[in-house]
C-alpha cells in the first residue's frame, strides 16, 4: 500500500536523522537544531563546533551510493538557499563560519559523512 510505504520511508528517515545526530554528538559536536524549516526548505540537523555552524543534510537509502544519487543539483541549490535563510538567525548572519555536510545512511544503518560536501 502506497501510504504504508510513505510512512515506512518517513520513519526510516527520522531514524537515520537520529542516528546521524548521535554520530555527531559522539564526536563532540552537539546538535543545536533539528528539522529547521525555512521558506525554501528544511535543514535536517544543525551542529556546532566552537564558532562553526555545521549544517547536515541526511540521506537514507539501501546503499550509500543510492542515497547520494538522491541529491540533485536543484536540491543542492535549495540547500544553499535554506542555509542562507538559517544564517539570518545567527548573530553574525552571513559572516557565520558554516560547513555543509552530507550524511549518507545505508540500509544497515552504517553512516558515511562527507564533510563540506558541496564546496
Amino acid at each position: 500500500n502506497r501510504s504504508d510505504q510513505g510512512l515506512r520511508n518517513h520513519l526510516a528517515g527520522h531514524a537515520a536523522e537520529d542516528a546521524v545526530a548521535r554520530h555527531y554528538e559522539n564526536r563532540g559536536i552537539p546538535i543545536a537544531v533539528r528539522n529547521w524549516r525555512g521558506d525554501g526548505g528544511e535543514i535536517d540537523l544543525v551542529g556546532r563546533e566552537g564558532d562553526q555552524v555545521i549544517v547536515v543534510e541526511v540521506k537514507h537509502s539501501r546503499t550509500h551510493d543510492l542515497a547520494a544519487s538522491h541529491v540533485t543539483p536543484a536540491q543542492i541549490a535549495r540547500i544553499f538557499q535554506t542555509v542562507e535563510e538559517y544564517l539570518d538567525t545567527e548573530p553574525l548572519g552571513s559572516l557565520t563560519d558554516v560547513r555543509i555536510d552530507l550524511a549518507l545512511v545505508d540500509g544497515t544503518g552504517r553512516i558515511e559523512v562527507i564533510e563540506n560536501a558541496f564546496a
